[in-house]
C-alpha cells in the first residue's frame, strides 16, 4: 500500500475532480504531492487536511508556471518522480463561431501547458527514471459535432504521449496517457461553460452511449494514474488507456 513512499508527484489541476482524487490516492500510498490550481483558498483547504499534499497556485496556461511548478516541488522535497498533466480546458464550439481567443485558451491549457511543464520536469525525471501521465479524453479519438477544438487538442496530447515515450525512453522515463469518458466533475459547468439545462441534456445523451450504464466518477480514473506511474510498471510506455465504461462513438 506504500508503493509511492518518499516519491514526489506533481498533479496539475489538482484542486478538484479527477486531479484531487488522484492526489489523495497518491498521498495515501506514501507520495508527497504538489497540486496546482488557480484558487488559493481551495488549495489551502485541501492541504490543511492532507499533510502530504502541498498546494501551489498556478495557471496551466501561463508559460511561466511550468518552471515555477517544478521548482516548488524540487525545492520543497528534493526530487521529482511523477508528473501528471491533468489540467484541462474545453469548449463546445461550432466551426462557424470559432475565434482566435477560444482556440488560444483551449490549446494553451491542453497542449502548450503540458509541453512546457514536461520539458521543465525532464531533467529531474531523468534522475529518478520517473514517469509522465497525460490526460487525454475519449474525444481524442472519438468524434462529436461541436468538439473539433477540444477533441483536436486531446488528439495532440495523444500524439505527444507517443512521441515523448520514444524520445525519453533512453533516459528511463515512461510516458503514457489516460483517455477518460464522461466523468461527474464540474468540467461541463466550469470549463465547457454550459447551462444546467445543457448539462442535463449532455449527460442524458452520454449515458445512452455507455454500455456500463453510468457516467464515471473521479475515483474510476485516479487508480489508473497510479497504475501508469507505479515503479512496478516499468515496461509500459507510449500507451493511451481508455477508461470510459465502453463508450461507443457519439
Amino acid at each position: 500500500m506504500k508503493s509511492f513512499e518518499d516519491r514526489v508527484v506533481i498533479i496539475t489541476g489538482g484542486g478538484a475532480g479527477i486531479g484531487l482524487a488522484a492526489a489523495k490516492l497518491f498521498a495515501k500510498r506514501g507520495a508527497r504531492v504538489v497540486i496546482t490550481g488557480r484558487r488559493a483558498n481551495v488549495l489551502q483547504e485541501i492541504t490543511s487536511a492532507n499533510p502530504n499534499i502541498m498546494g501551489f497556485v498556478a495557471d496551466a496556461s501561463d508559460p511561466d508556471a511550468a518552471s515555477k511548478t517544478v521548482a516548488a516541488a524540487v525545492d520543497t522535497w528534493g526530487r521529482l518522480d511523477v508528473l501528471i498533466n491533468n489540467a484541462g480546458g474545453g469548449a463546445i464550439q461550432p466551426l462557424g463561431s470559432v475565434n482566435v481567443k477560444t482556440i488560444s485558451e483551449v490549446y494553451s491549457v491542453n497542449v502548450t501547458g503540458p509541453f512546457l511543464l514536461t520539458a521543465a520536469a525532464v531533467p529531474h525525471l531523468v534522475k529518478t527514471k520517473g514517469a509522465v501521465v497525460n490526460m487525454s479524453s475519449t474525444f481524442g479519438t472519438k468524434v462529436a459535432s461541436g468538439l473539433s477544438l477540444y477533441g483536436s487538442s486531446k488528439a495532440a496530447i495523444e500524439y505527444l504521449t507517443r512521441a515523448w515515450a520514444i524520445e525519453l525512453a533512453p533516459f528511463g522515463i515512461r510516458v503514457n496517457a489516460i483517455a477518460p469518458g464522461p466523468v461527474e466533475t464540474d468540467f461541463l459547468r466550469e470549463r465547457m461553460r454550459l447551462s444546467e439545462k445543457e448539462i442535463q441534456a449532455v449527460k442524458g445523451q452520454e449515458i445512452q452511449k455507455i454500455p456500463l450504464g453510468r457516467r464515471g466518477v473521479p475515483n474510476d480514473i485516479a487508480p489508473w494514474m497510479l497504475a501508469l506511474a507505479d515503479p512496478a510498471t516499468t515496461w509500459v510506455t507510449g500507451q493511451v488507456i481508455a477508461v470510459d465504461g465502453g463508450l461507443i462513438n457519439v
